[in-house]
């Protein structure tokens, strides 16, 4: 008996508490994407891992989580060059089609040929197995323009608020 009316009471506070002190759950609260410390972040939501004298290079968790099922990638071939915030590539996916932008400018030294059998990589592992290129930066001072991982999820957050 004191069980039923415990999960009585307990039903009522709910049902009155959803109606007046619910918390509010805006389309930013589908941020939960991954953003890892220790990467650097540009605003066109492409991360750089920096170790040595190389870069690499991928597109973040909220892109892809936004860009939906990878379906192809286009990615440039090793010895190339890229420049900070200009294109170097391509994913599709059966929504769209996106460029994707380098943080930095340098040499490219790798490209992640997995990607172009499993394109899918980016969608399940985006900091990891679905790495695009690496480079090897012409001016790594470059780096210090780019987010790091608080300033990054404080932007995804306004950026999916104003959407």
């Amino acid at each position: 008996m004191a069980l039923r009316m415990w999960a009585s009471s307990t039903a009522n506070a709910l049902r009155l508490s959803s109606v007046s002190t619910r918390p509010h759950f805006s389309p930013l609260s589908r941020c939960f994407s991954s953003v890892l410390d220790g990467l650097k972040y540009a605003n066109s939501h492409e991360w750089v891992k920096h170790e040595g004298s190389v870069a690499t290079i991928g597109i973040t968790d909220h892109a892809q989580d936004h860009l939906g099922e990878v379906v192809f990638v286009d990615l440039p071939d090793v010895g190339g060059s890229v420049t900070k915030a200009t294109g170097f590539g391509a994913v599709e996916s059966v929504k769209a089609t996106s460029d994707i932008n380098s943080p930095v400018s340098g040499e490219i030294v790798e490209v992640n040929s997995k990607l172009s059998e499993t394109p899918g990589l980016i969608n399940t592992s985006p900091y990891e197995d679905g790495w695009m290129i690496k480079v090897k930066p012409s001016n790594p001072s470059e780096l210090e323009s780019l987010m790091g991982s608080k300033e990054y999820t404080k932007f995804c957050e306004e950026e999916d608020a104003s959407h």
